[in-house]
């Protein structure tokens, strides 16, 4: 399976472009769409189909048309309205929190904002409740300044005022916001630390997914050994900048891959990407370093989750003895 690309986000319409792979010979229109977008729910897929929201090759088919490789379907999402959030009572792993601003322990799994059809459970929701007065500054995703991906677990910051919001973004716009991940690669550097000075873009052979590119943006990753599992090792990765899927696609590049990254990690076997021990891709954002508003320097770090320890816990159990 593979990530969309989104090729258009205007004032109306979020448009996706998708390309079934043979693997998707014969699935279902709405069930294949729902695999690609997994911020929006099925039923929600069905309604734009009905109302001429989704095309293959140019022509609107129904819900149960079966996917062939080769086709292009285009999926138009309408934006939700500021008045449709809803708060909701889930419960956060506040890091850090103050007047401006607050710090959470992302879970993996966790959407960070809603989108049509998939308007509950997303870190937004929660935030609204936690935070009834958060600020709105203008944006259906109040507080987030940042994204982590849905699988990614760890440290998110939010802006609970247009003063923290400010204050954030400025940062992020210097690069001076230290971004630390740990993730669980098959493979182990000979060396370290190492540098990653490679551009991202767009891949133009599948433009579904981010790839290595001599004309895509500067991304510049710095990635230490943490621990060496001999047919898996932990690594630290710091990113200086931070293009989509950056961590992903730099580790792959270097031939280290994320296990269980089903999207950028073409390894098989126990530590690979489809059909491994993992369920979720291995990369977990540990640590976050700026300035708040009021002036305190913050570094915050979180441990390693639950399912990341396990995967580390069973690669040393199957690792040869020296």
């Amino acid at each position: 399976m593979t990530d969309p690309i989104e090729i258009q986000d205007d004032e109306q319409f979020e448009t996706f472009e998708l390309r079934p792979t043979p693997e998707d010979r014969n699935v279902r229109l709405d069930r294949f769409i729902a695999t690609r977008i997994d911020h929006v729910s099925r039923t929600w897929i069905q309604r734009l189909i009905e109302s001429g929201q989704v095309t293959v090759d140019g022509y609107e088919r129904s819900q149960t048309f079966k996917m062939t490789p080769g086709q292009v379907v285009l999926v138009n999402i309408p934006p939700i309205e500021d008045d449709e959030l809803e708060a909701e009572n889930i419960p956060l792993d506040v890091v850090h929190e103050e007047p401006d601003l607050a710090v959470i322990n992302k879970p993996a799994g966790m959407v960070v904002h809603p989108a049509p059809g998939h308007r509950s459970g997303t870190l937004v929701n929660a935030l609204l409740y936690r935070y009834p007065d958060i600020a709105m500054s203008g944006t259906n995703r109040p507080g987030i300044v940042h994204r982590l991906d849905r699988e990614t677990s760890g440290l998110i910051v939010v802006a609970r005022t247009d003063r923290g919001r400010l204050a954030l973004l400025a940062q992020w716009a210097d690069r001076s916001v230290v971004k630390e991940y740990l993730a669980i690669v098959t493979g182990v550097p000979a060396e370290s630390p190492f540098r990653i000075d490679v551009p991202i873009g767009r891949d133009p052979k599948q433009r579904n997914k981010m790839a290595a590119l001599a004309t895509g943006k500067t991304a510049r990753s710095t990635v230490d050994l943490v621990e060496d599992i001999k047919q898996i090792s932990l690594l630290a990765v710091t990113i200086e900048t931070g293009r989509t899927h950056q961590i992903r696609v730099h580790l792959a590049h270097a031939g280290f891959p994320i296990v269980g990254d089903r999207v950028y990690n073409r390894k098989t076997g126990r530590y690979g990407g489809e059909g491994s021990i993992a369920e979720r891709q291995m990369l977990h954002a540990f640590r976050l370093a700026f300035d708040s508003p009021s002036g305190e320097h913050l570094d915050l770090s979180v441990p390693l989750p639950g399912d990341m320890d396990a995967v580390l816990a069973m690669a040393r159990s199957e690792a040869p003895r020296d």
